[in-house]
């Protein structure tokens, strides 16, 4: 304040020094609170973690904020994110209000105003840079496909489809296939930054038609090492790589993985001289399916061999075969092979082949006949579990049988059986030369058991 003493020593001179002393004395008494009060301030440039706590210092002013006078105040884009306390600048968090830098963005912004008797004075920067942590976990994006369809014959090494994962810290992402899930074994990640999924074994829709597999995304080079995981779905579509298979199917290996069938021998019986007639064979009637059942392309037939004497008509869509001409003489041609093909109209490529066996018979004028009405038998009860039935003179009882439809009435395709409503089939067996057989252990001294039998061609 001693600079008010000073004197003029002109009128008009006096006026303008006095001027420029009132002035001088204004700025003065500012600058000398402002030494120590809002010149001593600065732009603040500071940092911060991302999530910390409600009143964590950010920053301490050299200036002291506490002179009479002189009043520090907070305003800006950001400034609702801070409060001073005293020569402080401290966070302003709450429970709804958490300090992301993912949404908020890596710096806040605010300004430092200084007033002296409620002049602004001076106002300095607030530059805050939030600093990442790793708070967020990788996440697909929306558009991933969880499920696709591709064909059975999609090769080896194609890529099937591709996942993209982001992660809000920009953390790089790696991904790999779960080893655990149901159908890891046809899956591999060649480039594991990629996201490419690649078929790393041959499709078989015969044996899977659905897929299923796990791709896990993982922080690559972070100590959480958080990632997250999607199921994909596959549904095979069946490719034309199967031929045709004759049925009934007969089993030749089965595993968990495959199915290998062989063509049945299709067999039917014929009297000689026997014709115009559609055979019934055994042990079903011809038919082929396609090997592809989701294509199920149609199926014709074929005689491939054979029918050199021209016998056999086959009807190409129904497989069914009809005798046109009768074998004359069985002893000539006792039985007929065939071979048939089953083939894909809309590939005849694609085809199997079959066996056909057409066996001939004597003709059948005569009913066999045993050569007594009645047989007796006589057996020993004792411990033995087995034992033939004798007939008189100690010899084995023996069943024999006339047929006048061979030569000397000896029938080799005798088969010889128990009726029907015969008793004690539970004590007897008879074997197909025709002999008896029983359990002594479980017959009694004077028992008499009368058992019926059949003969049959």
């Amino acid at each position: 304040m001693a600079l008010i003493v000073l004197k003029c020593s002109l009128f008009h001179t006096r006026a303008l020094v006095c001027s420029l002393l009132v002035l001088l004395c204004q700025h003065t008494v500012t600058g000398m609170s402002g030494w120590g009060g809002c010149l001593d301030g600065q732009d603040v440039f500071a940092t911060v973690r991302e999530n910390s706590l409600s009143g964590e210092v950010v920053a301490e002013l050299m200036a002291e904020t506490t002179m009479e006078g002189v009043q520090w105040s907070l305003h800006g884009k950001d400034a609702d994110w801070f409060f001073l306390d005293g020569r402080n600048i401290r966070l302003n968090i709450s429970a709804d209000k958490v300090l992301d830098r993912e949404s908020l963005g890596p710096i806040l912004m605010a300004e430092l105003s200084c007033y002296e008797e409620d002049t602004l004075q001076t106002v300095y920067r607030v530059m805050v840079e939030i600093l990442n942590d790793n708070d967020n976990q990788p996440v697909f994006a929306e558009d991933t496909v969880v499920s696709l369809i591709i064909s059975e014959l999609t090769p080896v090494n194609t890529v099937i489809f591709t996942v993209q994962a982001t992660d809000a810290d920009n953390d790089k992402i790696i991904y790999f296939v779960d080893q655990t899930s149901p159908d890891a074994e046809y899956f591999k990640v060649d480039l594991p930054n990629s996201g490419e999924v690649i078929l790393s074994k041959p499709l078989d829709y015969e044996t899977k038609t659905l897929l299923t597999v796990t791709i896990h995304a993982s922080e690559m080079s972070t100590a959480e090492r958080f990632n997250t995981s999607i199921n994909i779905t596959i549904t095979l579509l069946d490719g034309d790589d199967q031929y045709p298979q004759f049925l009934p199917c007969v089993l030749l290996f089965q595993d968990e993985t495959s199915c290998i069938c062989t063509s049945p021998v299709y067999a039917v019986n014929v009297t000689e001289g026997e014709e115009d007639i559609v055979l019934d064979f055994s042990p079903g009637p011809i038919h082929a399916v396609d090997g592809d059942r989701g294509i199920s392309s149609p199926v014709s037939y074929a005689i491939l061999s054979g029918d050199d004497d021209g016998r056999f008509l086959m009807d190409k869509k129904t497989g069914e075969i009809k005798l046109m001409h009768g074998v004359r003489d069985r002893l000539i041609t006792p039985e007929v092979q065939l071979l048939v093909m089953a083939y894909q109209d809309d590939d005849p490529r694609k085809y199997s082949v079959a066996k056909v066996l057409v066996r001939v018979l004597a003709v059948n004028r005569f009913y066999p006949e045993f050569n007594m009405a009645e047989y007796q038998g006589f057996v020993t009860a004792g411990e033995s579990p087995a034992s033939l039935v004798d007939t008189y003179g100690s010899k084995a009882l023996m069943l024999h049988v006339e047929d006048q439809d061979f030569n000397h009435g000896f029938n080799p395709m005798i088969h010889f059986t128990f009726s029907p409503t015969s008793n004690h089939t539970d004590i007897y067996q008879i074997t197909q030369e025709g002999l008896l057989i029983t359990k002594p252990n479980q017959l009694k001294p004077k028992q008499k058991h009368v058992l019926e039998l059949l003969c049959l061609d």
